[in-house]
């Protein structure tokens, strides 16, 4: 009876190390050609197929919106997803929207979950002379994204009252560096003109 419980036990440890062999291998294969010798996440997202309002904004046709890794839903979707999940604003190539002033053409959310909010990237070469405001020649003379952090993760928009600051502009402002006056003093210059571009208008 012993001799029996041995061999189960046997075959059941094989049975486990073959299916823990056969995973690290497809593991590896799903790496081949990636530099990294690994395959990010293929993260479930969705084309617009009509202007529609997402975290509060009208985004245009073609729009791609990403959401969060999610089971049993991978690559392009044939429907919009939960809002709830939605991490990036991709827009049409050529085409921006209207954000403080300044033509946007993406919006991602923190990677950080502990920080509501999200960063936005502008095409300046879409902002005529006309255009130009103290809000965005700060932002242009960074020189990157725009990060900002935010009461109500649902709204996207440039609603002043919603934003509580901004953290970073590019990698160069950073309000982690807390010891360094000159990054605190712009990011606070930026986030002044932020208000000001609404008393103006």
């Amino acid at each position: 009876m012993r001799k029996k419980y041995i061999i189960i036990i046997g075959v059941l440890v094989f049975i486990a190390a073959s299916a823990i062999g056969y995973l690290i291998f497809l593991s590896a294969l799903s790496g081949i050609g990636n530099p990294t010798g690994g395959r990010g996440p293929d993260y479930p997202y969705f084309i617009t197929t009509e202007p529609v309002t997402v975290k509060k904004i009208v985004v245009p046709k073609g729009t791609k919106l990403t959401y969060e890794e999610q089971f049993f839903k991978k690559g392009q979707q044939d429907k919009i997803m939960n809002e709830k999940k939605l991490t990036d604003i991709h827009l049409p190539e050529g085409k921006t929207i209207d954000w403080g002033g300044v033509p946007v053409y993406a919006i991602t959310k923190f990677f950080n979950s502990e920080m509501t909010g999200y960063s936005v990237f502008a095409a300046f070469n879409q902002l005529s002379d006309e255009q130009r405001t103290k809000f965005s020649e700060l932002w242009q003379a960074c020189g990157g994204e725009l990060g900002v952090l935010v009461k109500d993760a649902g709204d996207w928009t440039f609603e002043t009252k919603n934003i509580t600051d901004i953290t970073d502009c590019s990698v160069r402002y950073q309000r982690y560096f807390k010891e360094d006056d000159r990054q605190q003093k712009f990011l606070d210059s930026l986030y002044n003109a932020l208000g000001e571009q609404v008393k103006t208008k």
